[in-house]
């Protein structure tokens, strides 16, 4: 029964995102889990029925991991679908851990903040232990009264909120004192704070381009050109028609061809035209590279002159994707690159016309603590250039999207995001979706957005809140489980 209902509460973690998308479960779905570990003295069954669990989660949420690999990465389907069973497999001792550190915290009357904290504090350490996606609290990017917390200490306080309320449901179900969940009165301090940022139409426009190319195109001089030539084209078109006015930036997505401005001559030359013609700031993604084995997976900026302003330089790098992680090195490349890419090391905050622009690449969407980081250095608007061809058709397009959309909301910015083949939006500084481009195909459209520059309290201070949920929740844990074993020993 413990096993079935950690599986239970795999299935409703998934079930909350990009997919079937059914956010309402969010403050319920950790409950059966929590109820399962209360019940199970033993921790290594704990372990096994949170490893159990974890690994039903990532294999239901990121299934489109073993898409990419065997189409894109060239691994076949025996070889993809090994690989993602070892991804699962190592993701779901996130879970395992929680569940263990958890059965010595729900006996305690102070459980319900202590479970919420590990919950919260643990999702911090996905990032650093290898790949971050998708927190709990993403879920509650449409909930008005639980988002207000996301500006004060980002996605982890929404992931507290729900599992606090997950803890109280299973606290009820174990017939626990209900002063034990006096502890829900804190959640009242949500209508305290301030609203969301009120929606607002963008004062500023930008020509954003989403290309549809091939992932697996093979490009010729010729029919590279052609390409190039043909974006070009369609960008001025749309920054030079009068009816709609002069745009303020034209944006490209992340490089998903031939767009090498260090290297490639003819491309350096109509990026520079587009952006005199147009007399727009133009925003692109490009391969550069330190040496010659050494790619760089970048942005760059031209002004209106033509003239480069600066580059960015993606620093957290997508595993198996732009770089293999040691411990796996019989994986193929995804890429089409010679070697491994290496990481930037700086945040670059590009100067606009008196204003100023942070660009995150793709997958860097993941991190609050890295998106914060170009605010916090005077950002008032942010690009978030993405290319998700590899993700094909699959519920990935509009996590990576959901994703977008709370680090909009933690740091009161307009996002405007460009991609491959979808989906190419707007983000108000609310995590409202204000447009949109219908994925898989080629399109051009001008999108609004507007500057701010206050910062929130989450852009200046990060995640202080999250470490902290993590010391207090393990402190806890680890105080359970020495309080249960003086226990034992003195029934001996």
């Amino acid at each position: 029964m413990n096993y079935a209902l950690a599986i239970a509460s795999a299935i409703l973690l998934a079930l909350i995102h990009p997919g079937a998308d059914l956010t309402f479960l969010a403050p319920f779905a950790l409950a059966p889990l929590l109820f399962a570990c209360a019940r199970e003295p033993r921790w290594k069954r704990r372990f096994l029925a949170g490893w159990a669990a974890g690994v039903v989660y990532w294999w239901a949420v990121c299934y489109w991991i073993q898409f990419v690999l065997e189409v894109h990465g060239g691994m076949g389907r025996f070889g993809s679908w090994g690989t993602f069973a070892l991804f699962s497999l190592a993701k779901g001792l996130h879970m395992a851990v929680f569940a263990t550190l958890v059965g010595w915290l729900m006996s305690r009357w102070w459980a319900l903040p202590a479970v919420a904290a590990l919950w919260a504090g643990l999702e911090r350490t996905h990032g650093p232990l290898g790949f971050a996606w998708l927190e709990l609290g993403n879920a509650g990017v449409d909930m008005a009264i639980p988002l207000r917390v996301a500006p004060v200490v980002g996605v982890y306080g929404l992931s507290f909120v729900f599992a606090m309320t997950a803890a109280a449901v299973a606290l009820v179900a174990l017939r626990r004192p209900r002063v034990e969940l006096a502890w829900l009165a804190a959640l009242a301090g949500l209508w305290a704070l301030p609203p969301v940022a009120p929606f607002e139409q963008g004062s500023e426009s930008a020509v954003v381009v989403q290309p549809n190319l091939d992932e697996e195109a093979t490009w010729t001089p010729a029919s590279a050109d052609e390409m190039q030539k043909r974006l070009v084209l369609r960008s001025m078109e749309s920054a030079l028609d009068p009816a709609l006015g002069k745009p303020s930036i034209v944006v490209w997505p992340e490089s998903p061809g031939p767009f090498y401005y260090y290297t490639d001559a003819t491309f350096r030359r109509y990026a520079a035209d587009l952006a005199r013609t147009t007399g727009a700031y133009f925003l692109f993604g490009t391969v550069a590279f330190l040496s010659h084995d050494k790619p760089l997976n970048s942005a760059v900026l031209l002004a209106p002159s033509g003239d480069l302003v600066d580059r960015y330089d993606k620093m957290f790098l997508v595993p198996f994707g732009e770089f293999i992680p040691p411990m796996f090195d019989f994986v193929n490349r995804i890429t089409k690159e010679a070697g491994d890419f290496i990481p930037g090391d700086r945040v670059v905050v590009f100067p606009m016309a008196g204003h100023r622009l942070g660009t995150f690449i793709c997958y860097e969407s993941a991190f609050p603590d890295l998106v914060r980081r170009f605010p916090a250095a005077g950002a008032e608007v942010l690009a978030n250039v993405s290319n998700d061809g590899y993700f094909g058709h699959s519920a990935a397009l509009m996590q990576h999207l959901k994703l977008v959309r709370m680090r909009a909301v933690e740091n009161r910015r307009w996002i405007v995001r460009a991609t491959n083949d979808g989906i190419t939006a707007t983000v108000d500084p609310g995590g409202r979706i204000t447009q949109s481009l219908k994925p898989a195909r080629e399109d051009v459209a001008r999108m609004r957005f507007g500057y701010v520059r206050e910062t929130t309290f989450y852009t200046r201070h990060g995640d202080w809140f999250a470490w902290l949920c993590l010391i207090a929740g393990g402190l806890g844990a680890v105080a359970g489980a020495v309080r249960e074993r003086f226990a034992g020993a003195a029934r001996v």
